[in-house]
């Protein structure tokens, strides 16, 4: 039967949605461990299909500034990829790659943005090559775009682009871990509808 939204996902369409993740997730790590020439592991991944207001409280504050890197996907699959990564994160990375870290995201100057941008296009990229493989899809990126702003306004964007669709958000998170330090990140692949019944078609479990 075919799915009208992301909360119709049977527990072993999560669980296929959970290992793609999972082998995603893992490429971005190596890409990025190559990057900051650092090892790098990843915790289990989880993937939650939740509402709106779940996200956020799951993710952190409604009023928390995290950056964010999107990339809109087209070809055999369309939708959003998202990727948010706190201070923690971008200072961990900025310190690896350009020797500073920021007390705030405001205080970041464009050599900083601009790393992030990088880094959020790196592991989105990573995720999505890996995807395609295992999937057998072809999937074209636009350039990514990238902000910093309040966790919720970030959230209403995939909120806007598809919730005549559905109104929840999938979203996998497995932290990275660096130097024995775990790193909080989100990675938000929306797919829509149309594209996310395709998929669990080619994979045999729709």
């Amino acid at each position: 039967m075919k799915l009208r939204s992301y909360d119709d996902m049977n527990l072993q369409e999560l669980d296929v949605m959970r290992e793609i993740g999972s082998i995603g997730t893992s490429h971005a790590a190596t890409s990025l461990s190559k990057m900051l020439q650092k090892e790098i592991r990843i915790t289990i991944p989880q993937v939650n299909i939740l509402g709106y207001e779940e996200a956020v409280d799951r993710i952190g504050d409604m009023e928390q500034i995290v950056a964010a890197t999107l990339v809109k996907m087209s070809g055999d699959v369309d939708g959003l990829m998202l990727f948010l990564f706190n201070l923690d994160f971008a200072n961990t990375v900025l310190e690896k790659m350009i020797g500073e870290s920021y007390k705030g995201f405001e205080e970041m100057d464009e050599l900083a943005r601009s790393a992030l941008t990088e880094i959020g296009n790196i592991i989105i990229c990573s995720y999505i090559n890996a995807f395609s493989q295992l999937v057998n899809v072809d999937i074209e990126l636009s350039v990514p775009s990238a902000t910093m702003n309040m966790l919720g306004a970030i959230l209403t964007v995939p909120i806007a682009e598809y919730g005549y669709e559905t109104d929840k958000l999938m979203y996998c998170n497995a932290d990275f871990v660096m130097d024995g330090k775990q790193l909080s990140d989100w990675l938000l692949m929306l797919p829509d509808i149309r594209s996310l019944n395709d998929i669990l078609d080619k994979l045999g479990v729709s």
